[in-house]
């Protein structure tokens, strides 16, 4: 984060409080029961998400381009988006549990998309292609419903365990009821899975298509760290579906397989980058721009 410029650092730090604030408000909300502070939590990642997107518009003109090309713009296209779902869904769910773990969610990934903050750079020619666009949308929009799985898969586990040792008031009026919360969390899998196949399905086009471009054959495509996790997760996520429509799986296990891809999804967002290094980057490095051997 202290590699933006000035003006990049003075926005995302402001959208760090802002969502920061989100959560505070939260865990007020959690403690007192109370449905009022709703009316400040909306308004509060209202105005957050706008500025994320100033900070993206100010970037595409800056590079030109649509800014999905570098791992942080993406993370905060996936926040937008995530925060955009969590305003929709407030409006029917109303509950003080969901709007507070919501917010815990967006404030965590926006602080792990602060590790990976850089300036600007220029967009490979690839960037601005169908293939590319396509590629990112979709897996973008398969972490927001991978993220919106998890959140409810997690409130599913609260509030069995609550139920469990007969808490019964610490449920009731503050989380969604069990079905809901399991429909739900079944929603966002199935979700992830569509848009994470058609990613797949464009990034692996891309990489046939492009290869010269890239200079990432479909093998390589297919060995880079980043991939083999989202594949990974993408496998678990197909088992999970076929198993919960052919065999009836119980809806705690589906809740923890659940938390796990969102782990195996997010090490491959940012624990491949950060820890491993990966070949997936559609910006202009140095060594993008030495010559491939013969």
């Amino acid at each position: 984060m202290l590699e933006l410029p000035p003006w990049e650092k003075g926005i995302f730090i402001s959208v760090v409080m802002l969502y920061a604030v989100a959560g505070v408000i939260g865990v007020i909300q959690l403690w007192s029961s109370n449905q009022r502070y709703r009316r400040v939590l909306l308004p509060v990642v209202s105005l957050a998400v706008c500025m994320e997107a100033v900070l993206l518009i100010f970037r595409a003109i800056e590079i030109k381009a649509v800014p999905l090309t570098g791992l942080f713009e993406s993370m905060i296209v996936l926040t937008i988006v995530f925060g955009l779902v969590f305003l929709f869904f407030s409006i029917a769910i109303r509950q003080v549990w969901f709007g507070s773990v919501m917010a815990w969610v967006i404030l965590g990934i926006i602080l792990l998309a602060g590790v990976v903050a850089r300036p600007a750079s220029q967009p490979q020619p690839v960037s601005s292609t169908p293939w590319a666009i396509s590629h990112a949308i979709a897996m973008i929009l398969s972490g927001v419903s991978i993220m919106f799985a998890t959140a409810n898969a997690f409130l599913y586990l609260l509030g069995s365990h609550l139920l469990k040792r007969r808490k019964v008031m610490k449920v009731l009026g503050r989380v969604p009821n069990i079905e809901r919360l399991n429909a739900l969390n079944v929603f966002g899998l199935r979700s992830c899975f569509v848009v994470m196949t058609f990613g797949l399905v464009t990034g692996f086009g891309m990489a046939v298509v492009k290869s010269s471009v890239i200079r990432m054959s479909a093998i390589d495509w297919l060995i880079d760290p980043k991939i083999v996790l989202i594949i990974a997760s993408w496998v678990l996520l197909a088992a999970i579906l076929i198993l919960h429509h052919r065999v009836a799986l119980k809806n705690k296990t589906i809740a923890y397989i659940t938390m796990v891809v969102f782990f195996l999804v997010l090490f491959a967002i940012i624990g491949t980058a950060v820890f491993c290094g990966t070949g997936h980057n559609f910006a202009r490095t140095n060594a993008m721009m030495v010559e491939p051997k013969e």
